[in-house]
């Protein structure tokens, strides 16, 4: 697939899971991805920071051949390279990675996410290339515990001003996302709230529900 229908899928897509095997309760990664796969999740990224290019890469190949068979798209943290190794759909970039211009040069047939968590690194991540951009930390999150978190007011500051899909991340769970929901988030991302849980599979169920219902909260 070329950008345009990779980002269409995107589009298409509701709950957004991350998937680190240091946040699976001592499980396999790939049987993670096999439970959230069979709830319909689209979008998948696999984030392991601490794992070899060489380990990385033979598991994003396996990623890459369930999520495929699935008609999901895979996202890879950080590295380029094995995104492009391993026939990813996409690649997640910080702020502290390869920057957006130089990514988008070299792979402009994928999907390059951004983080970002403010206004103004999110209008220079779409200025750059990005293909969408993630707001966040919204909730206090284990993976960011130095970050204060945004809060889902700085959805209403910062989404209004893009022009290109935006994720939102950071300690959402079944309780808290009607909260980003209600806010016009599509794509949530959550992390452990699916690969935590002890029924994965429900979880993600859950959490595609409220999305699907449009959060069913009012915006104080």
């Amino acid at each position: 697939m070329d950008h345009a229908q990779r980002l269409a899928v995107f589009e298409k897509a509701d709950l957004y899971v991350v998937i680190t095997s240091d946040f699976c309760a001592g499980r396999p990664p790939r049987e993670i991805l096999g439970k959230t796969l069979a709830t319909g999740v689209k979008i998948v990224q696999l984030r392991e920071k601490a794992l070899s290019g060489r380990d990385l890469y033979h598991l994003a190949l396996e990623f890459r051949r369930l999520t495929e068979a699935a008609g999901a798209l895979l996202i890879i943290d950080d590295r380029l390279d094995i995104a492009l190794a391993s026939g990813a759909d996409g690649v997640h970039l910080g702020q502290e990675d390869l920057p957006l211009d130089v990514a988008r040069r070299l792979a402009p047939d994928l999907i390059i996410g951004a983080s970002t968590h403010s206004l103004a690194e999110a209008l220079a991540a779409e200025a750059a290339g990005a293909s969408y951009v993630n707001i966040g930390p919204i909730f206090a999150t284990r993976t960011k515990p130095a970050m204060t978190p945004l809060g889902p007011e700085a959805i209403d500051r910062i989404a209004p001003r893009l022009k290109i899909p935006w994720t939102t991340m950071g300690g959402i769970n079944l309780a808290n996302i009607g909260q980003v929901v209600a806010r016009g988030a599509r794509h949530p991302a959550v992390m452990s709230a699916v690969t935590g849980a002890a029924d994965p599979g429900a979880a993600a169920a859950a959490l595609r529900q409220v999305i699907l219902a449009g959060g069913g909260e009012k915006i104080i």
